[in-house]
């Protein structure tokens, strides 16, 4: 694995792996230590809840820093409606284009995408775009003019079913 290519999340918590096999490797010393009645076997105790201290921090401050991918394209979204179940609805601007619809619906599956959403493993997670369409000066009704289907069970959907309503 190549150092250079990974970012600041996935060094941190590649490092957090490996320190926390050094801290399982300590705490097999120090049980040693102690069936042996060894003389420096409480210095061992330290030096293990010291590294699981340093797992810990390392694992958090790896999380610190995650990003979600951002999709080219997308335009800025309001989330109207989401219980965290698997629907969810959100709210676009009117009269966007196919492609940024799809960009902008693609972008909401990522943002909204939770292993632990209500139901996840019976359906999958669909996100619906409505916009406002203004009838005349005092009537407007929300209209669905998009929606996306993603797999909860994976964190890279690979194949979402995008559906892009007439309008």
């Amino acid at each position: 694995m190549d150092i250079s290519s990974l970012d600041v999340t996935a060094l941190s918590l590649e490092g957090a792996k490996y320190l926390g096999l050094f801290d399982i490797a300590c705490l097999l010393f120090t049980i040693l230590a102690f069936v042996f009645g060894w003389g420096f076997r409480f210095r061992m105790v330290g030096i293990t809840a010291f590294t699981g201290v340093l797992v810990a921090g390392l694992f958090g401050f790896g999380l610190a820093f995650f990003q979600r991918p951002i999709i080219e394209g997308a335009a800025r979204y309001s989330l109207v409606y989401d219980t965290g179940g698997v629907d969810t609805v959100i709210a676009v601007p009117m009269d966007l284009d196919d492609d940024t619809l799809d960009a902008t619906l693609r972008q909401a599956a990522l943002d909204l995408y939770s292993p632990g959403r209500l139901g996840a493993a019976v359906a999958p997670l669909v996100v619906r775009a409505r916009e406002i369409r203004h009838l005349d000066d005092e009537v407007s009704e929300p209209a669905y003019v998009g929606e996306i289907s993603r797999s909860l069970t994976k964190r890279i959907d690979e194949n979402p079913t995008v559906t892009i309503y007439p309008h």
